[in-house]
């Protein structure tokens, strides 16, 4: 493995991007938005009329702008509007409700939020809790007023003639994405625009991207995958992109042949799905009325190697899923053109951009083939994370000795290549969101009615993790059930937050110095007496 070297490099912003496309060709089709279709003119008129409202709300550069709205056209331009604008977009998780869309509001300081008719309801809740914004804008049957806060339509948003852009540097803030914290509320990871060219170039590079490309992705637009791949990747390695509205297995093929797609972007668990539907057809032009002959590579992760031999045999197309990378970091290993992946191993080591390492517990790097905390440091400029919005101790304390700890357990073999082993952090990553078991039990401690909670991981058999809480009923609320919690729940966490299990006990598990052992929950799993919302039947907004 190279040591580290710094590295020259070019560095873009996202308005730049952009704007080569607008001189290469501004009327060829760009996007496709969960049907609509758009241009890069489009893109830059209806921007410009966005960036132009924003100015007269009193939004400059750096301001943060946060959105509250699922796969839809307006997301995808509320995100370019601010971009023009030279403010930094906050997308924020549509599922977000209560006490965790308060706190992303107000931590990153939002002066204007954008959010959908039918989510303005979790907005009304928390806005006159949160000092700093000032303006809510209402996509769709625009309530009245959202309490808090003025009140604007998105009519209104577009209706300004279009402004020119704001001129930015590389190092310029584009995005905030806020990830689970472990023992505090989730951060703000502060993402110049150089980190999203960055990143965009770099799954691109391992997807061998060409002018001839459509990028299709199910994903999020709050979420950091969607943007880089089907955004911003047509605008480096030319073609499109497509981004649907929702993942549907028997949908699959159909928005396949719709789109022209050659590239997927997805998760482990669709992936697994898709292996799994017995409605499949057997191969890419098979007569099946579902046949496909634009698909070349699906991308997913996790993707064990069992799911992948299915994909590879049943569809005739190739996978990808070597890869490791963090919110915080672009890919930290890869696996190139001209790379075969191991089974299991997220790719090489990234030498090209990055000095990984594996530490131990007293930041002592160890040996070849043996389990530690992987770390690293970049060798190019503005390839990683820019620090925690408003918190320099935890931007700090992750770099230590000027390596950023990632939390993860991995190791390296003899041959480059990198195996994710366990999380060494205390969060959960359940159908591609992380989850910080610190807010949780914070937020389910509020019920009241129970003394001692802690939230753990179970195993799925979709990959990742389901979530369990184990607790310890108060005396005067022995009368509480699984269910009743569990109904509670549905009002305050996040859908992917709500737990699969619940087991209450008398005790929890504790060392020496008092500390619950979640190690042991974690191995116990679910019991013969641990209850299960599956079987429960009862029903809730999975949004």
């Amino acid at each position: 493995m190279s040591g580290s070297v710094w590295i020259p490099d070019d560095q873009h912003t996202l308005l730049e991007l952009l704007d080569t496309r607008l001189q290469a060709d501004p009327d060829e089709a760009y996007l496709d938005v969960t049907g609509t279709q758009f241009t890069a003119a489009d893109i830059a008129d209806r921007a410009g009329r966005i960036a132009s409202a924003l100015t007269r709300l009193g939004v400059g550069k750096g301001d943060r702008v946060a959105s509250l709205i699922e796969n839809s056209p307006e997301a995808l331009l509320t995100w370019w509007g601010v971009v023009w604008a030279g403010a930094v977009a906050v997308p924020v998780n549509t599922a977000y409700k209560g006490d965790y869309l308060r706190h992303q509001l107000a931590d990153s300081g939002a002066r204007v939020l954008i959010v959908q008719a039918d989510l303005a309801d979790r907005a009304d809740r928390v806005v006159p809790e949160v000092e700093e914004l000032e303006h809510v804008i209402v996509i769709g049957d625009a309530p009245e007023r959202v309490a808090g806060a003025s009140t604007h339509s998105w009519e209104w948003m577009l209706s300004p003639d279009p402004v020119p852009p704001t001129t930015v540097e590389p190092r310029d803030v584009g995005t905030f994405i806020y990830t689970g914290g472990t023992t505090g509320p989730s951060k703000g990871c502060v993402l110049s625009h150089n980190y999203h060219a960055v990143l965009s170039r770099q799954i691109g590079l391992c997807w061998r991207r060409g002018p001839d490309d459509v990028v299709w992705t199910p994903l999020p637009l709050f979420h950091f995958n969607a943007l880089v791949t089907a955004v911003l990747g047509p605008l480096i390695y030319g073609g499109s992109g497509a981004i649907d509205g929702k993942f549907s297995v028997s949908g699959f093929w159909s928005e396949m042949n719709r789109t022209g797609a050659t590239i997927t972007s997805t998760l482990g668990t669709m992936a697994y799905l898709l292996a799994h539907d017995v409605d499949r057809p057997e191969m890419p032009g098979s007569g099946s009325p579902q046949a496909n002959t634009s698909l070349r590579l699906i991308g997913a992760a996790p993707l064990p190697e069992e799911i992948d031999a299915i994909l590879r045999t049943r569809f005739g197309i190739e996978t990808f899923s070597g890869a490791y990378g963090l919110t915080e970091a672009s890919l930290v290993s890869w696996q190139p053109p001209g790379v075969q992946n191991k089974p299991n191993a997220a790719g090489v080591i990234n030498v090209d951009y990055f000095d990984v390492r594996i530490f131990d517990d007293t930041d002592n790097e160890l040996p070849r083939d043996t389990s530690g905390e992987i770390v690293f440091r970049p060798k190019r400029p503005h390839a990683m994370f820019e620090g925690y919005w408003g918190r320099p101790d935890a931007t700090v304390e992750a770099s230590r000795n000027m390596w950023f700890h990632s939390g993860d357990i991995g190791r390296i073999d003899d041959d480059d290549y990198l195996f994710f082993v366990d999380r060494k952090a205390d969060y959960l990553r359940r159908r591609g969101e992380n989850i910080s078991s610190f807010e949780v039990e914070r937020i389910v401690l509020a019920h009241g009615g129970l003394a001692d909670v802690v939230v753990h991981a179970v195993p799925s058999e979709l990959g990742e993790d389901d979530l369990k809480i184990t607790a310890v009923r108060e005396a005067a609320g022995r009368d509480l059930t699984e269910a009743a919690l569990f109904t509670w729940c549905i009002d305050e966490l996040p859908y992917f937050a709500l737990p699969r299990y619940i087991e209450f006990r008398d005790e929890l598990p504790r060392s020496p110095v008092g500390r619950v052992l979640k190690r042991i929950l974690r191995d116990e799993g679910a019991t013969t007496e641990t209850w299960c919302a599956d079987d429960s039947g009862i029903t809730y907004d999975k949004r």
